[in-house]
C-alpha cells in the first residue's frame, strides 16, 4: 500500500492510475479501515505542491467511495487535516490550489453529510425503499434531508466548473496529461451526481405531496438551476474523448421534471452510469501530440514529434517517400475536415433561413389577429350609436337596456380575448428570444471549430517547417517536393479563408434575424397599444350604459312594470330555493351516511385485529392505552355536540362528520392497542381487557347504525359507549405499574433521593473497579493482566463522564425549577409538572442500575466468570439510560442554557467513552482468544475427530 500511494501521489501533473488506486482500496478491506493510508499521508508534504494536494484529494476520494465501510469514521477524524489543507491553498492565487480548495470543501460536505446519514453509504447506492425509510413521513425530515442534498450536488457541481473553467481558458485538448490530471477526478464527481440527481426528484415529489407548491417555489428554483448546471457538465463531458473510453455519461431530459403534476414522477428515468471494463494493467492510453508551455523542454519535445512522425534521418528514400505519404494523407485529412465545416456551415444557414421564414408566417398570423381586432372595435362604435338611438326611444328603453346588457359581456368576452391574444404573442416573443440564444450558440460551436481547424493548420504549419529545415540540411534534391507541399497548403488556406467567410456569411444572417426579432417586438408594442385603446373605449361605453340605467330607473310609469317582473322571478327564485336546499338536505345525509360507512370499516378492521394471530407480537404500554382512551372519551363529547347541531339544523353536517371521524379513529386506535397492551398483561386482565374492546368496538358499531336511519337518527346515545370507554380506563389504571403510584407531595423529595442515590450507585462503581484493577494486577500478568487494565480504565472513564453528567443534569433541574416555579416551592413544582417528574426519576434509576450492572459485569469478565458480550450489552444500556436522562433534563430547558450546552457535551462525551469500553472489551477479546491454546487432554480419539 505504501508503495502504491507514493506511486498516485506525486507532483507529476499526470492522472492518478488505475492500478495504483485500486490496490490502495484492497488495502482498506484487508484492513477494514484506512490506518495505513492515513499514516503514510499525514506525512505528505501538501502545502510545498498544489498538484500533490490535487491527486490526494482525488485519491481520498476514490477511497471514500470504494472502500471499506470504516474508512468514513477514519476520515472524520483528520478533518482538521483536510481542511487545513483546503485553507491553505484558497488564500494562495494558484490554479491547482483554487481547485484544492474547492476539493476539499466538497470532501469535507460528503464526509459530514455520510456520518450525519448512515443510511447513506459513502458510494450513494441505496435502493428507493432505503431512501423511502430514511426521509420517514414528518415533513421537516424530508425537508432538511433535501436541503442537505442541495448542498452535497451545489458542492459537487461546483468543482466541475471550476475544473471546466480552467480549461476553457487555456484550451486545451482532452488527450494531454496535464488536462487528464485535471479532468480524472470528475469520475467520481460524474458518479455522485446521477445518485444525487435521482434522490433529489424523489424527496421533491414527495415534498410536493405534502406541502402546498407555493411554500416549494425556491425548492423549484434551486433544482432548476441545478438541472441546468449538471446537464451542461453532462453534455460537455460527454464531447470529451478522455471521458469515453473511461466512463458512459447518462442523458438527462431536455426539461426538469414537473413537480406540480404527480403524474410526472412516473415519466421519471433514474440516470446510470456505467464504467466500462478495464484495460489491461500494461495498456496505457495513446496520447496525442502534446505541446508543452516550458521553454526548457520544447526543443525536446519537437525532436520527439519529428522523430515519431518521420522517423530518425538516415538519407535512405524509402523514409523520405514515407515522410511525404504521411503529409499527403494529413493533408487529404485536413480536406475532409474543411468540407465537413463547410457542409455544417450550409447547413447552420439553411436552418436559419427556415426559422426566418416561420417567424414571418407568425408575424404574417399576428397582422390578421390585429385587423380582426379592428373589425371589433368597429362594430363597438356601431352598438353604441344604435345606444344612443335607442335612448329616444322610451317604449323600448327596457329592452334595449337588455340588449346593450349582453353587448357589454360580449365586448368582456372580446377583451379576454384579446388579453389571451397578448399573452400569446409574449409567449411566441419568448419563443423568439430562445430561438436567437439557440443560434448564438450554434454560431459559437462553429467559431470554436473554426479555432480548432487554426489550432490544427499551425501545428501541421510547424511540422512542415522542421521537414523543410532538415531537407535543406540533408536532402535537397527533396526541395522540389517540398515547396510542391507548401503550395498544397496554401490552396488548403484558402480554403480555410472561404470557410471564414460564409462564418461570415452565417454571422450576418443571424444579425438579419436578430433584426426581424427586433421588428416583431415594435409589432407586438403595437398590439399592447391597440388593447389599451380598446380597454379604453370598453370604459367609455360602460359609462355611457350606466348613464341610460340611470335615466331608465328615473321613469316612474314603468317602475310599476319592472315590479310585476321581478316579484315574478322571485316567486320563481324561491321554487328554486326551495329544490336546491331539499338537494343540500339529500347531500348532506349522502355524506354524512359515507362517513359513517367508512367509521364502520374502520371500527370493523380495529376489531379484527383482536383475534389477528399477527397482531399477537403487536405490545403496548398501559400509559399509551390510557392516554387514547381518555383522547377517545374526550372525543364523544364533540360528537355528541356534532350530532345535536345537525339534528337541529340538518343543512350542515360538517360539525357532524368530522367529530366522526375522529371519534372512529380515536376509537379504532384504542380498541388496537388495548389489544397490544392485553398482551403483555397477566392473564386474567388481558381477558377482560379484550372483552372490554371488543363490547366498545360494538358499542360504536350499534351507535352509528343508528345514525344510518333517519327515523333513529335523532333518538341515537353515546352512553354505552361512554361506559364502554370507561372500562378500558379502568383497566389501563390497574395495569399501570404501581411503583408510579407515588403522592404528588413526595416526587420532589423522590427526584432528589433518586439523583443522590444515582451519584452514590457511580461514585461506589469508580471504588469498586479500582479495587478489581489492585486485585486483577495481583492476580494476573501479561496478556490477561494488559486486557484487565485496558477495560477497566476505560470503564473507569465511563464512570466518571457519567458522574459529571449526573452533575450537570442536577445544576439544569435545579435552574428549570428556578426559572419556572415563581412564587411557588420546588416541592409544588415538582407536583405540578409530576409527568417529567417520573420520567427524571425513571431514568435517575436506570443510570444507577446500569452503573451496578457495569461494575458486575467487569468483574465477572477479569475474574474470568462471565462474557464479554455482557459487559458490552451493558455499556450499550448505560448509553442509552443516560441518554433517557438527559431526554427527561432537555424537555423544559431553555435552548439558550450553558447548563443544557454541558449536558449535551457530557452526553457525547459518555457515548465516546461508552464506546472505547466496547471497543477495549473486542479488542481484548480477540487477544485472549489468540493467546488460549486449546486443552485435547483427557478426550479420546473419536472425540478428538469430531
Amino acid at each position: 500500500q505504501a508503495i502504491s500511494i507514493s506511486k498516485a501521489i506525486n507532483t507529476q501533473e499526470a492522472p492518478v492510475k488505475e492500478k495504483h488506486a485500486r490496490r490502495i482500496i484492497l488495502g482498506t478491506h484487508h484492513e477494514k479501515g484506512a490506518f495505513t493510508f492515513w499514516s503514510y499521508a499525514i506525512g505528505l508534504p501538501l502545502p510545498s505542491s498544489a498538484i500533490l494536494s490535487w491527486k490526494f484529494c482525488h485519491v481520498l476520494h476514490k477511497v471514500l467511495r470504494d472502500g471499506h465501510p470504516n474508512v468514513l469514521q477514519d476520515c472524520q477524524r483528520y478533518r482538521s487535516n483536510i481542511r487545513e489543507t483546503g485553507d491553505l491553498w484558497g488564500h494562495l492565487h494558484d490554479r491547482y490550489g483554487q481547485l484544492v480548495s474547492i476539493y476539499t470543501r466538497l470532501l469535507l460536505t460528503k464526509i459530514s453529510f455520510h456520518v450525519k446519514h448512515p443510511e447513506f453509504p459513502p458510494g450513494l447506492e441505496v435502493s428507493d425503499e432505503v431512501l423511502e425509510k430514511t426521509a420517514g413521513t414528518d415533513v421537516n425530515n424530508i425537508f432538511q434531508l433535501t436541503v442537505e442534498l442541495f448542498d452535497y450536488l451545489d458542492c459537487e457541481l461546483k468543482l466541475s466548473e471550476s475544473v471546466f473553467r480552467q480549461l476553457n481558458t487555456s484550451m486545451a485538448v482532452s488527450q494531454m496529461s496535464a488536462v487528464q490530471c485535471r479532468l480524472a477526478p470528475l469520475i467520481q464527481v460524474i458518479q455522485d451526481c446521477s445518485h444525487l440527481y435521482h434522490y433529489t426528484v424523489k424527496l421533491m415529489f414527495k415534498l410536493h405531496s405534502c406541502l402546498p407548491a407555493d411554500t416549494l417555489q425556491g425548492h423549484r428554483d434551486r433544482f432548476n438551476e441545478q438541472f441546468r448546471s449538471l446537464k451542461n457538465f453532462f453534455k460537455k463531458a460527454s464531447d470529451m474523448l478522455y471521458f469515453k473510453r473511461l466512463i458512459q455519461i447518462p442523458r438527462l431530459p431536455e426539461r426538469p421534471p414537473d413537480f406540480l403534476r404527480a403524474s410526472a414522477l412516473a415519466e421519471h428515468v433514474k440516470p446510470v452510469v456505467v464504467i466500462p471494463e478495464e484495460a489491461p494493467e500494461d495498456e496505457e492510453p495513446e496520447n496525442l501530440i502534446e505541446i508543452s508551455t516550458t521553454s526548457t523542454t520544447e526543443p525536446q519535445i519537437t525532436s520527439d514529434i519529428f522523430e515519431q512522425t518521420f522517423g530518425p534521418p538516415n538519407g535512405i528514400r524509402d523514409d523520405r517517400d514515407a515522410q511525404i505519404e504521411s503529409l499527403k494523407k494529413e493533408v487529404d485529412m485536413l480536406r475532409a475536415e474543411m468540407e465537413k465545416i463547410k457542409l455544417e456551415a450550409q447547413r447552420y444557414i439553411t436552418q436559419l433561413k427556415a426559422q426566418v421564414n416561420s417567424l414571418e408566417g407568425e408575424v404574417e398570423e399576428q397582422r390578421k389577429q390585429k385587423q380582426k381586432a379592428l373589425v371589433d372595435n368597429e362594430q363597438l362604435r356601431d352598438e353604441l350609436e344604435r345606444l344612443q338611438k335607442a335612448k329616444q326611444d322610451s317604449d323600448r328603453s327596457q329592452r334595449l337596456c337588455a340588449e346593450a346588457e349582453k353587448k357589454a359581456n360580449a365586448t368582456e368576452i372580446r377583451y379576454t380575448k384579446l388579453k389571451e391574444k397578448h399573452s400569446e404573442l409574449i409567449n411566441t416573443h419568448a419563443e423568439l428570444l430562445r430561438k436567437n440564444a439557440d443560434t448564438a450558440k450554434q454560431l459559437t460551436v462553429t467559431q470554436q471549430s473554426q479555432e480548432e481547424v487554426a489550432r490544427v493548420k499551425e501545428q501541421l504549419a510547424f511540422q512542415v517547417e522542421q521537414v523543410k529545415r532538415e531537407a535543406e540540411m540533408k536532402l535537397e534534391d527533396q526541395s522540389v517536393q517540398m515547396e510542391q507541399l507548401r503550395q498544397e497548403l496554401d490552396a488548403r488556406r484558402d480554403e480555410l479563408d472561404q470557410a471564414q467567410r460564409s462564418l461570415s456569411h452565417a454571422k450576418q444572417a443571424g444579425a438579419e434575424l436578430s433584426a426581424q426579432v427586433e421588428a416583431l417586438h415594435a409589432e407586438k408594442e403595437v398590439l399592447r397599444r391597440s388593447v389599451s385603446e380598446k380597454e379604453c373605449e370598453l370604459l367609455s361605453t360602460r359609462g355611457l350604459i350606466q348613464e341610460k340605467e340611470l335615466q331608465l330607473s328615473q321613469e316612474a310609469d314603468k317602475a310599476t312594470k319592472e315590479i310585476r317582473e321581478l316579484q315574478g322571478r322571485l316567486l320563481e327564485k324561491n321554487n328554486q330555493e326551495q329544490s336546491l336546499q331539499q338537494k343540500l338536505l339529500d347531500e348532506q345525509f349522502g355524506i354524512l351516511q359515507e362517513t359513517v360507512r367508512e367509521a364502520e370499516d374502520i371500527l370493523r378492521d380495529a376489531v379484527a385485529k383482536l383475534d389477528d394471530p399477527l397482531h399477537v407480537r403487536c405490545t403496548s404500554s398501559p400509559d399509551y392505552l390510557l392516554s387514547r382512551a381518555q383522547a377517545a372519551l374526550e372525543s364523544t363529547d364533540a360528537l355528541e355536540n356534532g350530532h345535536a347541531q345537525y339534528v337541529a339544523s340538518m343543512a350542515d353536517a360538517a360539525g357532524l362528520v368530522g367529530a366522526l371521524a375522529l371519534f372512529a379513529h380515536l376509537t379504532a386506535d384504542t380498541i388496537v392497542n388495548g389489544s397490544a397492551t392485553s398482551h403483555l398483561a397477566p392473564t386474567d386482565h388481558a381477558d377482560r381487557l379484550t372483552e372490554t374492546c371488543r363490547d366498545c368496538g360494538q358499542r360504536s358499531l350499534d351507535y352509528l347504525g343508528e345514525l344510518k336511519d333517519k327515523q333513529t337518527l335523532g333518538r341515537a346515545e353515546l352512553g354505552d359507549v361512554r361506559r364502554a370507554l370507561r372500562g378500558v380506563l379502568q383497566l389501563a389504571q390497574e395495569l399501570r405499574p404501581k411503583s408510579l403510584d407515588i403522592k404528588q407531595e413526595e416526587l420532589g423529595d423522590m427526584v432528589e433521593k433518586e439523583m443522590a442515590s444515582t451519584s452514590e450507585a457511580i461514585e461506589d462503581a469508580v471504588r469498586r473497579i479500582e479495587e478489581m484493577m489492585s486485585q486483577a494486577r495481583n492476580e494476573s500478568s501479561g496478556v490477561k493482566l494488559e486486557v484487565n487494565e485496558r477495560i477497566l480504565n476505560s470503564c473507569t472513564d465511563l464512570m466518571k463522564a457519567i458522574r459529571l453528567l449526573v452533575m450537570t443534569s442536577t445544576n439544569l433541574q435545579k435552574e428549570i425549577v428556578e426559572s419556572g416555579r415563581g412564587a411557588a416551592t420546588t416541592q409544588e413544582f415538582y407536583a405540578k409538572n409530576s409527568r417529567w417528574t417520573e420520567g427524571l426519576i425513571s431514568a435517575s434509576k436506570a443510570v444507577g442500575w446500569g452503573a451496578t450492572q457495569l461494575v458486575e459485569s467487569a468483574d465477572r469478565v477479569v475474574l474470568h466468570t462471565g462474557k464479554y458480550e455482557e459487559l458490552i450489552v451493558c455499556s450499550h444500556e448505560i448509553a442509552a439510560s443516560t441518554a433517557q436522562l438527559v431526554a427527561a433534563s432537555k424537555v423544559k430547558a431553555e435552548k439558550s442554557s450553558k447548563n443544557l450546552g454541558r449536558l449535551q457535551e457530557c452526553s457525547r462525551n459518555v457515548n465516546e467513552m461508552a464506546a472505547n469500553v466496547v471497543a477495549s472489551t473486542k479488542s481484548g477479546q480477540e487477544q485472549i482468544e489468540e493467546k488460549d491454546t486449546m486443552d485435547f487432554s483427557g478426550m479420546s480419539l473419536i472425540k478428538l475427530k469430531k
